[in-house]
């Protein structure tokens, strides 16, 4: 993330020195320096009120003045809730005032008397780190605004797609990378036979009897071959001789790593017969 030499000139700075003389050297000190945007006050009660209208890129600020000295202005500047960063240079002439300075919030120091090319150093140097807190901090907000949006979005294409499958199909199901069912709408455990997770022994067994071995021959070809499938037909004969016949659709899944992650796809019933065999009655 880089910043123009054009933005750092345009910040808004605010000088804040109850001495005229003081204020008139910084003033014109800046403004030949090229920045653009100078504003002053020698009142220290004005600065919470102006800093919350205009919004200070920097504010350099007199520790010693009457009535509201330097260190009262930065614990009101720190209840202005729309600006977490405190974007204060103070200015004092006494340096055991320094170090409480910073414990207060400042960020940085100038001493008195000036030194010229120290204080547009240090000027310069502090707009630029502000100026890029504030756009990566407009960065991350317009970040999560995004993905605010794009699950959002993704949500309510889920949403339909699901709708949809559901009008389309008996059942609807995800499995991850084991081929163990992750999710399942409709009576696919029963209808699938392919691994069904917690079936263990007898159970699995069962629920694997009476599938066609060709089909199943084919459908398993294509999953261990990571391949979409579309409209297979299975079919199971159950013990009481009836034929179920169903027709199944599904795709692997993978990550943006391109690893296989599992197999989602929709089924439904396309026929049931009854079976052939019928009770006898007495003649």
């Amino acid at each position: 993330m880089i910043l123009d030499a054009s933005e750092i000139l345009q910040a808004r700075i605010l000088i804040v020195d109850d001495q005229q003389s003081n204020v008139l050297l910084l003033r014109e000190l800046l403004v030949s320096a090229g920045y653009l945007a100078v504003s002053s006050t020698l009142f220290p009660t004005e600065v919470c009120a102006r800093h919350r209208q205009e919004q200070f890129d920097l504010i350099l600020l007199d520790l010693q003045m009457p009535g509201m000295d330097g260190f009262q202005v930065m614990e009101a500047l720190k209840t202005n809730s729309a600006d977490d960063y405190l974007p204060v240079l103070v200015i004092t002439a006494q340096p055991g005032h320094k170090l409480r300075a910073l414990q207060s919030g400042a960020k940085d120091f100038i001493s008195t008397p000036f030194d010229l090319i120290e204080v547009k150093t240090r000027i310069h140097n502090m707009l630029e780190v502000r100026l890029l807190y504030r756009k990566l901090n407009r960065y991350n907000q317009t970040l999560e605004a995004t993905v605010l949006q794009r699950t959002a979005e993704l949500r309510e294409s889920e949403a339909r797609y699901r709708s949809l499958t559901q009008l389309a199909a008996d059942w609807y199901w995800e499995q991850d990378e084991e081929m163990n069912f992750t999710k399942v709408s409709g009576p696919v455990l029963e209808m699938l036979g392919i691994r069904v997770a917690g079936f263990q022994g007898e159970r699995a067994a069962a629920c694997a009897e009476g599938w066609d071995e060709t089909q199943q021959g084919v459908l398993q070809a294509r999953i261990a071959a990571r391949q979409p499938f579309l409209d297979l037909i299975l079919s199971k004969t159950h013990e009481n001789g009836t034929l179920q016949s169903f027709r199944v659709s599904g795709e692997p899944i993978f990550n943006r790593t391109s690893r296989f992650i599992g197999y989602r796809g929709v089924g439904v019933e396309v026929a049931s017969v009854g079976s052939a065999a019928q009770p006898g009655g007495s003649s």
